[in-house]
């Protein structure tokens, strides 16, 4: 009985090494077992067009697919939208913001609805529920419906603002011309210089379709500038009028004032990610990740993050990780 009584003790002994042991192993293979998960995570080509939004907005979406866990191949600043949506259909690209008027008839080619408003400026109420139904921006309806039919692409969440074109001038130059809406435009427009992006020169969301709403709006000259140097030309006189983006910090910076849309050509231009239905497939978190930003960025909110960039000299990706640490999406690091 005494032998057995001593050798009581060994067994609890060994019950405590096996559990360490199996421990051990579980804590290996659970570490192996996400090692191998996180290399199944798909790799995340974001594009973006090449002016300061886009670039900010880029950033957004990598940035935070980066904090995800996921490994971000970027493309940002590629090119226009022509070249970036079929970079997204060829799989070159993942993933973008694009804005759903840009969407509706520079891409798809298709009429503004009656149902829809366009909106001139900062004053549109942004989508906060993209599958809620009634009230859903119906050009946001007609691009999501028809990129899933036609591209095999989906629009997620719309960020929350509305970066509409509108045309700008400096206040001086908008004073002594006398306008305040585009009509006013019309009877002058023969002895003044507009400047542009090329793509607004050539869409039919730009200046070809403007022209043909405003009966008798001919300019003497349109001249061609890359995104960042159109502000440029206008505030120092090398135009007389320019192409704006309404969430463009530099139209409150540079002092410029921008025209009514009174004819109300303008489609609204809400922002949203734009991903290929086969990484989704792979990977639907993907969505879940991006979606994260829905409703954050107003028209005010947008501009101050141009600003930064283009008035202030802060670089796009810093702008966007110091917003998405500011609204808790990301730690500060």
């Amino acid at each position: 009985m005494a032998r057995v009584l001593r050798a009581l003790p060994v067994f609890p002994a060994l019950g405590r090494t096996m559990f360490s042991l199996f421990a051990a192993l579980a804590l290996m293979f659970g570490i192996v077992g996400g090692a191998v998960a996180q290399d199944d995570m798909p790799t995340v080509a974001v594009g973006s067009k090449q002016f300061t939004e886009q670039l900010i907005l880029g950033e957004l979406l990598a940035i935070l697919l980066e904090d995800a866990g996921y490994t971000v191949e970027r493309q940002i600043g590629l090119a226009g939208t022509d070249v970036v949506h079929q970079a997204l259909i060829s799989g070159e690209v993942d993933t973008y913001v694009e804005y759903t008027g840009t969407g509706l008839l520079a891409i798809l080619g298709m009429d503004l609805p009656a149902a829809a408003t366009p909106v001139a400026g900062g004053d549109a109420t942004p989508v906060a529920d993209a599958g809620a139904g009634a009230g859903v921006d119906a050009v946001y309806d007609i691009v999501k419906n028809e990129y899933a039919a036609q591209f095999n692409l989906v629009w997620l969440d719309p960020l929350g603002f509305n970066n509409t074109y509108t045309l700008a001038l400096t206040e001086e130059r908008a004073a002594e011309l006398g306008v305040e809406t585009i009509s006013d435009l019309i009877a002058i427009s023969g002895d003044l210089t507009i400047g542009a992006t090329q793509e607004f020169l050539t869409r039919p969301d730009g200046l070809p379709g403007l022209m043909e709403m405003y009966p008798g709006l001919e300019f003497a000259d349109a001249q061609g500038f890359d995104p960042g140097l159109v502000y440029q030309a206008v505030d120092s006189g090398d135009v007389d009028v320019i192409s704006a983006f309404a969430t463009d910090g530099r139209i409150p910076a540079l002092g410029l004032v921008t025209l009514e849309d009174d004819m109300g050509f303008f489609p609204p231009y809400f922002a949203a990610p734009v991903v290929r239905q086969e990484l989704l497939d792979e990977d639907a978190a993907v969505g879940d990740v991006l979606n994260s930003l829905a409703g954050l960025l107003d028209d005010e909110t947008m501009a101050a993050l141009n600003a930064q960039v283009d008035v202030d000299g802060e670089e796009p990706e810093d702008v966007a990780r110091a917003f998405l640490e500011e609204q808790g999406l990301i730690t500060a690091g």
